[in-house]
């Protein structure tokens, strides 16, 4: 077993920023490299050390592999966290490291490049026992075996890029007709995407529920799981909002998906922390989606509800250690829901929104965490993923933590740059959301640009309206208690 006594962060903004304070906690140094856009970023001001890799663009910095194990070796750093996104889920990557004696602080690169292929994930998901959605095991070569598959599961159909991920070539066919050109749209953009045009055809689950369950699973043979999140607020296949645990899944249900998520788990040798990916149709049948060789975006509702911080966990798990935590062990308190605040313009078909942040002031206090890259007087650089921040409620019930978010969203101030704030306070107070009966199409039965109309932005006025008025009430009473105990 070794002790990990220094850590490269491969990445930048929140998630680099949220490794490192676990890092900290636990007397870990930490080493940030930064491109050029991210000279004054928080997360590079945080680190213990920080070294300057290339220009802003990612494929000269934060996707420079080389460069990154050669600043690893440089400042002796026992391990490399590549977080999410960039080189977190590249096989060759962490393959790399370990040649270099260097810990990668997730999964083996052979479990990495299963679960990457959504084929040979399902292959894997198969031999655990794992529901799958009908459809092909192969990648469509032939347009005409193709269409014969499709009208034999029956429209409409999905066609995924075998190598792909966050919606890119993705398409839904809802006839024959269209089934050709479809097809040539999705090899296409799988292709340029993924450098890997195959794709494969699956029936269409209509108006889902997306539910992921963690996992943690040590190199001895032992993995649990830590319940699931709700992950069906969705636009173009990115979740925006998601929420711990699903008001979806009674306790029954919960602990088969559970349990399958840790067989799939254990099928392909897994170790480290991951997430396994469900859909869930009207009837409570779930299928297996695919898992995710990383930490979440979204895993800070599953710290809040479970206790448990998932970063110090891989760390434990990357030394060698058994996991600290038996199944039983694991429980459920409270609830808790996350909104990913992106730079973007909800008016202008959410196309990012880089410039100037003139005013930054994230919501502070009891049950509201921010995850964040960025401060006051900033530049939003346009060269990454528009994601500002990610805020998190969290209360005793459901309906506390709601409303602890529609709080939280009233007190953030962002200037400067337009944001999905008030998009947010559209979704969290919408009736299908506040009852739980919603799905992956939420959006698209929902949401406009005109859909936050003059009542929306009167409610969200008179919230922040509230809280001022609470704040300027403490300071009345903090000022009588001052002046009675001067006059006394």
């Amino acid at each position: 077993m070794i002790m990990i006594k220094k850590v490269l962060i491969a990445n930048r903004g929140e998630i680099a920023l949220r490794i490192m304070k676990t890092l900290r906690k636990m007397d870990i140094q930490s080493v940030a490299v930064y491109s050029e856009a991210d000279r004054n970023a928080p997360f590079v001001l945080y680190a213990d050390e920080a070294v300057l890799i290339g220009p802003p663009p990612s494929s000269e910095s934060y996707l420079q592999a080389e460069r990154i194990i050669e600043v690893a070796l440089d400042k002796k750093c026992d391990a490399i966290h590549p977080g999410y996104g960039f080189l977190s889920e590249n096989a060759a990557f962490a393959q790399a490291v370990a040649e270099q004696g260097i810990i990668f602080i997730g999964p083996s690169p052979s479990a990495i490049a299963m679960m990457g292929s959504k084929l040979e994930a399902k292959v894997a998901a198969k031999a655990a026992g794992a529901p799958l959605v009908p459809g092909s095991d192969t990648p469509i070569n032939d347009p005409a075996e193709a269409k014969r598959i499709a009208g034999q599961i029956g429209y409409p159909v999905l066609l995924k890029a075998a190598a792909g991920g966050g919606g890119k070539g993705m398409r839904v066919v809802e006839s024959e007709n269209e089934f050709e050109e479809q097809l040539e749209r999705a090899s296409s953009e799988a292709l340029s995407s993924f450098g890997d045009d195959a794709v494969f055809i699956e029936k269409y689950v209509q108006n889902p529920r997306h539910i992921e369950i963690q996992i943690l699973a040590d190199k001895h043979g032992n993995a649990i799981h830590l319940n699931e999140r709700e992950c069906s607020i969705q636009r173009r296949h990115q979740k925006v909002i998601e929420e711990a645990p699903s008001a979806v899944l009674d306790d029954a249900l919960r602990e088969i998906m559970g349990a399958t998520a840790v067989k799939i788990a254990k099928a392909c040798g897994y170790s480290n922390a991951g997430t396994v990916e469900f859909l869930v149709d009207s009837a409570g049948d779930y299928y297996f989606l695919e898992m995710n060789t990383r930490l979440q975006v979204e895993h800070p509702v599953t710290e809040w509800i479970t206790g448990i911080d998932l970063v110090e966990e891989q760390i434990y798990i990357a030394e060698g250690q058994p996991l600290r935590y038996a199944q039983s062990d694991i429980s459920i308190s409270g609830h808790a829901i996350e909104l990913r605040v992106y730079a973007e313009d909800p008016a202008n078909n959410f196309l990012p929104s880089t410039g100037f942040l003139s005013r930054y002031r994230p919501p502070k206090g009891p049950g509201i965490r921010v995850d964040d890259g960025f401060r006051e007087g900033m530049e939003v650089p346009v060269y990454y993923d528009p994601l500002l921040s990610k805020l998190i409620a969290f209360g005793s019930t459901r309906a506390q933590a709601i409303a602890k978010m529609k709080e939280a969203i009233a007190r953030y101030e962002i200037e400067g740059i337009a944001s999905t704030l008030d998009f947010g306070a559209f979704v969290i107070q919408h009736p299908a959301f506040e009852s739980g009966k919603y799905d992956t199409r939420f959006i698209d039965k929902y949401y406009t640009a005109a859909s936050i109309s003059d009542k929306d932005i009167a409610a969200i006025a008179v919230s922040i309206l509230e809280i001022h008025n609470r704040k300027v009430q403490t300071i009345h009473h903090k000022s009588d208690t001052w002046q009675l105990s001067r006059n006394r």
